[in-house]
């Protein structure tokens, strides 16, 4: 299995709570990931991106549980 199918799998549990933490988790660290590169370049820049779909990913859950 790929990681994002494991990834999207492991949310589908988190109740509202959970994934508004982890949300606000992930934001914070996007952005000192982004402080980081700016700096000086990061090894693997793509893990900026990949956390940027993960972000996206957990807010879009989270809006499919508030329509329910």
């Amino acid at each position: 299995m790929s990681k994002r199918i494991d990834f999207v799998r492991s949310i589908k549990d988190l109740n509202d709570a959970d994934l508004r933490s982890r949300i606000q988790e992930d934001e914070q660290r996007l952005k000192k990931l982004e402080f980081a590169h700016a700096i000086s370049p990061l090894e693997n820049p793509m893990s900026i991106r990949s956390l940027r779909k993960d972000i996206a990913r957990l807010k879009t859950e989270l809006g499919k549980k508030k329509k329910d």
